[in-house]
Order: C-alpha cells, then sequence, then structure tokens
C-alpha cells in the first residue's frame, strides 16, 4: 500500500521562499488567512496526491500576500471571492500552473517501457508510482532536468526528462488520433526490423501502448513517442481499438489476469510488470482489464461498493477488493496499509514479497493470520459506476 506523507518539496525550490534574510517579514503574522485558505483547500484538494493548492498568506509590513502554487484555477478564484467577500485586501503572489517555463509544452507521453514517478525531483526521492508507455500526462513545471506530472488517474509526481516525451497541445492531440496497439504480455521487447533475432530497442510490459504504423508479417510495425521505430510480435500485442471492444471485464478474467502476475516482486511505488506494492497490484489488475482506479489503497478504499465489514464473506465475489490495516479509534483515525484482491474458495491474491494467494480459511495451508487479524472491509469495483473509475472504453485518456 502505497503511504506516504507526500511532502513535495519541490516547493522549496519557488521563488516563493522566504528565507532568513526577510527580515522585514512579521513571522508572528504568518498565515493570517489560514481558515479561509483551510475552507478552500478542504474543498478543492482534500487529498494533496492527487491535487495542488499549497497557498499560504504572510503579513509583510501592512500588506497582506497570497502565496504558493496551484492548478486548480477554480480553487484559487473561490478563494480570491470570499477575501473579497469578507473585505480583505490582499496581494496575489500565486504561482498558476502550468508553469510559463515549459514554453507551452504542458503535454507528455511516457517513452520508456515504465517510467518512475518519484515524491521529489531527485533520483533518490520515494519511488511514488509507475506509468507504462504511452501514458498521457499533464505536465505543470520543471526543476533542472525533472517534471512535475499528472498521469490520467490524477497521481502528481516528478519524473526526468528521459522518461518522457514533451508536447504542445497540438501535438498531443495528433498523437491521441493515431492508430495504436496494447501490448498484452507480461514481458517481451520491440525489435530493429521484422525479426525477433534482430537488434532489440527496448524492453516491453504489459500495458504499453504504441503508435501502429503497419504489419508486417507476423509484426506491428510501431513508433514511440520520441519517433523511434521498432517491430512487435504480433502474438503478444492487439489493436487498441480492437481490445477495447473485446473488453469484458469478468469474475474470471480479473482472477486470470491477477495470475498472471503470480511471482512477482514486491516493489515499493511499483504498478507495472517490473515489480508491484499491493495497490499497484491491484490497479495493474484493473487496467488490464481496461479501467483506471485510484492509485493507493487508502484511496481505493473509499471507492465502489461496501461488500463485507465482518469478516463473513459470505457475498463476496471474485474480484472485490480486500482492504487491511487499523480501525479508527477515539483518538486516532483509520490507516490503510494493504490491499488484496478476492479470488473465491476463501482466497485472496496479494502483492506482499510476492504476488501470491492467502486464504482467510483458518483450516488451509495458506491462512494468512497477520492480514485475517486487520481485515477492515471489502470493497467491489466491477460493473460498479463511480467517479473515481475511468472505463478506457469512454473517450479522453488513450483516445478521444
Amino acid at each position: 500500500m502505497k503511504r506516504r506523507k507526500y511532502i513535495f518539496t519541490f516547493l522549496a525550490f519557488s521563488i516563493f521562499i522566504f528565507t532568513s534574510c526577510e527580515s522585514n517579514v512579521e513571522k508572528t503574522q504568518e498565515n493570517p488567512l489560514e481558515n479561509q485558505i483551510t475552507l478552500v483547500k478542504t474543498e478543492f484538494a482534500p487529498d494533496k496526491r492527487v491535487a495542488l493548492f499549497d497557498v499560504s498568506s504572510v503579513k509583510n509590513d501592512n500588506q497582506i500576500i497570497l502565496k504558493g502554487t496551484s492548478n486548480l484555477p477554480e480553487a484559487v478564484k473561490t478563494l480570491k471571492e470570499n477575501l473579497k467577500k469578507e473585505e480583505i485586501t490582499f496581494v496575489d503572489s500565486i504561482q498558476m500552473y502550468p508553469d510559463a517555463i515549459l514554453d507551452g509544452k504542458i503535454k507528455a507521453v511516457v517513452k520508456i517501457s515504465v517510467a518512475n514517478l518519484r515524491s521529489n525531483p531527485k533520483h533518490s526521492a520515494e519511488l511514488a508510482t509507475q506509468a507504462t508507455l504511452g501514458t498521457p500526462l499533464n505536465v505543470y513545471t520543471k526543476k533542472d532536468n525533472w517534471y512535475l506530472i499528472q498521469t490520467p488517474d490524477k497521481y502528481l509526481a516528478w519524473v526526468d526528462s528521459g522518461g518522457i516525451q514533451l508536447m504542445k497541445e497540438s501535438d498531443f492531440a495528433t498523437w491521441k488520433l493515431a492508430n495504436k496497439i496494447i501490448f498484452l504480455g507480461t514481458y517481451g521487447e520491440s525489435f530493429e526490423s521484422e525479426s525477433k533475432f534482430s537488434p532489440v530497442v527496448s524492453d516491453v510490459v504489459a500495458g504499453d501502448i504504441f503508435e501502429v504504423l503497419d504489419e508486417v508479417g507476423l509484426f506491428f510495425k510501431v513508433k514511440y513517442p520520441d519517433g523511434r521505430m521498432a517491430y512487435i510480435e504480433k502474438n503478444k500485442a492487439m489493436n487498441y481499438n480492437s481490445w477495447l471492444a473485446s473488453l469484458n471485464p469478468t469474475q474470471e478474467s480479473m482472477v486470470e489476469t491477477a495470475k498472471t502476475l503470480m511471482g512477482l516482486p514486491y516493489l515499493w511505488g511499483g504498478t507495472s510488470s517490473k515489480g508491484v506494492d499491493c495497490s499497484g497490484f491491484t490497479k495493474t489488475i484493473f487496467f488490464l482489464n481496461g479501467l483506471v482506479i485510484p492509485r493507493d489503497a487508502s484511496q481505493q478504499i473509499h471507492t465502489g461498493k461496501l461488500i463485507d465489514d465482518d469478516k463473513s464473506f459470505d457475498n463476496m465475489e471474485p474480484g472485490d477488493l480486500l482492504f487491511f490495516g487499523k480501525p479508527a479509534t477515539e483518538t486516532s483515525k483509520e490507516r490503510v496499509i494493504h490491499v488484496g484482491m478476492w479470488i473465491g474458495n476463501n482466497e485472496f491474491i496479494h502483492s506482499a514479497g510476492r504476488v501470491h494467494i492467502s486464504s482467510v480459511d483458518k483450516n488451509a495451508a495458506n491462512y494468512d493470520a497477520y492480514n485475517y487479524n486487520r481485515y477492515l472491509r471489502s470493497k467491489r469495483m466491477l460493473n460498479e459506476e463511480d467517479a473515481n473509475i475511468i472505463n478506457l472504453k469512454e473517450p479522453g485518456v488513450f483516445r478521444d
């Protein structure tokens, strides 16, 4: 489960940060509008993993200055309107994203098999999540060789330039209209020519999406977002539109997909067949069935329909997600720490050390007492309408 404080230290490089040399700032007067800012943040950006509203206020001499960054125009507009209603005079120094420094290249597409997205703009930072080749991204700002991006499920993170192809909106629109294929094998390669004995262009993982130019014998001729050409075996890929049309996510297909990843190593932040954490695993299962669900277990638990919360498991169906952690107490909030997927026969599949199957049956050889004892509840997302679930059959992510 992706648990993180997720304090974006990228704000430290902002030109709005106050340093010790600014002796004219009245430190005791920082954030004089804290209540108004908190109200707007609670309404528009309660989860900073998916919404950026890092706004504060300081009193400098006799002026109140609003400072910070945001990618939420409506939130900033609401804050300003609220302050004006209160007849509070202020200086607006909020920087809105996308940043002008990007010179109009506010879109990007992942151009390597799996891009590692980090919580801060450096390779030593926590691995926040991953994005597979062909994933479209919004781009908000840059620091050195790193870009602050947002994934289709709205997750905010940093990626180095080697992982993405920056695009202006017109080029991005052209890319979305292009015919594509999706790679469906767990692992594979792309080749320089229509032979698997030719030199490798790159590795490929499940869910990678390419622009397709032609069909040559047993191969698709594909184009990477950065213009590289390659060939991919047809028996491991499928025309993207045909794949979508063929999708009919069922209990059986969810279990089948999950089992193709058996033994995959646990990787904190992983959401690909190179390694998965627990919520990255469940997210990958749904994605390969045409559905995009929230990234973290603590987000997934608020999605879908409640099925069980008393360990009866009587109404459970394959594809339901089981959540584990620490229940709320009088002094602490609920903590969602782990997630797995029900596969039937009192068993669930999950990523803990590796992807494997455990049981809630105390008499089973694979009984998981540890997770049974910290079980919270189960939710159903398959065939459920929810604003937090993206159905790839609907226009918007990889095609319009």
